[in-house]
C-alpha cells in the first residue's frame, strides 16, 4: 500500500512539477564580413512550461534604410535589439557557417525572470533601436549590463585589472587578416581608443566578454556561469575569417613602395634642380581628400572616437596648397612656408605616435617619410633656386 501511494506521489509531483525559466549567453565566433570579426552574443531563454524558447540579439542593422552609410559616417549608428525563435537563430548560423557556444547563466528564479522582462522591454518597437557605440554600447556591452541589472549589482572577476592592451590593439588582433580594414580604422578613430583597458572594458569584444563571463562571480561568491560550455553548431571554415591578405596586397607593402617612388623622384630633382610636380600633385591631393574626409569625422561626425585625432597634423585640407602652389609661379613663397610647417607637423606627429600618445598603424609611417621627403625637397630646391633666380616649381 505504501509503495503504490509512494508511486502516485511521485507521479503527482511530476505533473504538478514547473519547469524553471533558463537563460543562456550564446557566442557566435567570427566571421569574414567585417561587421562580424569580433564574434556576436546573444541571449537564449527557455521555459518550456511558458512556451519560451526565443534568443534576442543587439547587433540587427538594416544597410537598406534610408541614407544607412551617411548616418553611420556621421555617427547615427542606430542598431536594434531584436527577438527571434530559437530554431531561427540555429538555421540561421547553420547557413553562415560560425560556430555557436552556449553557457547557461547561474540565476536564481526570480533573477531569471527579472532579465527576461528587461530583455522583452528592450525589443519592444518603442524602445529597441539604441544609439550604437562600437566598444562602449554594443552587442556585448548590453547583455552584460542587463545581466548585472537583473542581479542588482555588477559581477566581479578575480583579473578584472589594468591590462597591458588598448581597444585599438585588440581590434588588430581581431582584424589581424583584414590589414585594410584596420588601415582604415587608425585613420578614422584618433587617440581615445589607445587608452590602457581594465579585463571588463576588453568585453565590448563577444569573444572577450565569453571569457570574462567564464571567471566572473556573482554578489554571493558563486560563479556566473554553470556547467561546461556546449557547442550548439561546429561551424565550417566558410563561415570563418577570411585568410591573410598576400604581404604584396598589404598597405605596408604599397606604403613601402610609394616611399621607394617619392625617394628616387626627389633624388633626381635634386640632382636636375627642379620638381617632378607630378608627385606633388598626386601626394597632396590624396592628403588633402583625407583630410576633408577627417575635417567630417573631427568636427562634425558624433562619433565619440574620432576626436581628437593626431593624423590630422599630416592628413588637413591644408595639403591643398602642395597640390595648388607648385603650379603657380607667384605663390612658391607661399608654398614654402607651408613646406616649413608641415615638415615640423610631420615630425611632431611621428613623435607623438612613438611616445604612445596615439598609436600610428605601421602603414603610415613610410607614408608620412614621403611627405617629409617632399617638403624637404621643395625647401632645399626653393632656397637653392632663390639664389639662381629660378622657379622651383619648373615641371620636370
Amino acid at each position: 500500500m505504501s509503495r503504490t501511494l509512494l508511486a502516485i506521489a511521485l507521479m503527482l509531483s511530476m505533473l504538478t512539477a514547473r519547469a524553471e525559466l533558463t537563460v543562456s549567453l550564446l557566442t557566435i565566433d567570427p566571421g569574414s564580413d567585417i561587421y562580424e570579426l569580433e564574434g556576436h552574443t546573444e541571449l537564449y531563454f527557455n521555459d518550456p512550461d511558458r512556451d519560451i524558447d526565443m534568443t534576442v540579439s543587439w547587433g540587427v542593422f538594416d544597410f537598406s534604410s534610408p541614407g544607412f552609410v551617411y548616418r553611420f559616417v556621421k555617427g547615427e549608428t542606430d542598431y536594434m535589439a531584436v527577438g527571434y525563435p530559437y530554431d531561427y537563430f540555429i538555421e540561421n548560423n547553420t547557413d553562415d557557417g560560425r560556430r555557436v557556444t552556449s553557457r547557461r547563466l547561474n540565476l536564481l528564479p526570480d533573477e531569471a525572470e527579472r532579465l527576461l522582462q528587461l530583455a522583452l522591454l528592450n525589443i519592444q518597437p518603442q524602445n529597441r533601436v539604441y544609439r550604437y557605440n562600437y566598444v562602449k554600447d554594443n552587442c556585448a556591452t548590453r547583455p552584460l549590463s542587463l545581466i548585472e541589472r537583473a542581479i542588482g549589482a555588477p559581477l566581479s572577476h578575480p583579473g578584472d585589472t589594468l591590462t597591458s592592451t588598448t581597444w585599438r590593439a585588440e581590434m588588430t588582433r581581431y582584424h589581424a587578416n583584414y590589414p585594410w580594414y584596420q588601415y582604415g580604422i587608425d585613420l578614422a578613430l584618433g587617440s581615445g581608443i589607445d587608452k590602457t583597458l581594465t579585463g571588463r572594458e576588453k568585453c565590448y569584444a563577444p569573444y572577450a566578454l565569453r571569457e570574462f563571463m567564464a571567471g566572473a562571480v556573482r554578489p554571493d561568491g558563486e560563479p556566473i556561469v554553470v556547467g561546461d560550455e556546449t557547442v550548439l553548431l561546429e561551424g565550417s571554415p566558410a563561415g570563418m575569417p577570411g585568410p591573410p591578405t598576400p604581404w604584396f596586397l598589404t598597405p605596408m607593402f604599397l606604403s613601402c613602395v610609394i616611399l621607394v617612388v617619392t625617394a628616387l623622384t626627389a633624388w633626381c630633382d635634386i640632382k636636375r634642380k627642379y620638381l617632378s610636380r607630378w608627385l606633388f600633385t598626386l601626394l597632396y591631393t590624396v592628403a588633402a581628400l583625407e583630410g576633408l574626409v577627417l575635417t567630417y569625422l573631427i568636427f562634425v561626425s558624433t562619433h565619440e572616437a574620432t576626436s581628437p585625432n593626431w593624423l590630422y597634423l599630416w592628413l588637413n585640407p591644408l595639403c591643398l596648397i602642395g597640390v595648388i602652389g607648385v603650379w603657380l609661379k607667384k605663390h612658391n613663397r607661399v608654398v614654402y612656408f607651408y613646406q616649413i610647417v608641415n615638415f615640423v607637423a610631420l615630425i611632431a606627429l611621428i613623435v607623438i605616435g612613438i611616445a604612445g600618445v596615439q598609436h600610428l598603424n605601421h602603414a603610415f609611417y613610410p607614408l608620412i617619410a614621403c611627405y617629409l621627403i617632399t617638403s624637404g625637397e621643395y625647401i632645399y630646391l626653393y632656397n637653392r633656386c632663390q639664389t639662381k633666380s629660378t622657379s622651383p616649381s619648373k615641371a620636370a
